[in-house]
């Protein structure tokens, strides 16, 4: 899978889905369906490789964004953060749309990455 993730944002995004699927995997035992552990655990190995690709200021960000919002990193559509909503300035969204930056949205905080 990393192979084919270049850019930091890339990394950060395939980061948040093994969180998204880690944290299903705890709703789903939560309702009292048995989940097999060996996919938990393989999951859990997998992100700590990808954790272990980038930044480390990154990571601490993303961390820290994670506990604050259920997504830390977010779309931008038509100039908007899809995270607070609010409209991105020109400014960033031209050195977004490269995606060779990790770029926040001045309102909310989030990580965002452009839809192509």
């Amino acid at each position: 899978m990393a192979e084919k993730i270049q850019t930091p944002i890339e990394f950060l995004v395939a980061l948040q889905d093994l969180d998204i699927m880690l944290k299903e995997i705890e709703e789903v035992k939560a309702l009292g369906f048995e989940v097999d552990n060996e996919g938990k655990t393989t999951l859990g190995r997998a992100r700590e490789e990808l954790a272990a690709k980038i930044k480390k200021q990154l990571v601490n960000n993303y961390e820290r964004l994670r506990s604050r919002y259920k997504r830390a990193i977010v779309p931008v559509k038509d100039d908007t953060c899809l995270g607070c909503f609010m409209r991105v300035p020109t400014s960033v969204t031209s050195h977004g749309r490269t995606d060779q930056e990790v770029l926040t949205c001045e309102n909310c905080g989030r990580f965002l990455y452009w839809l192509s």
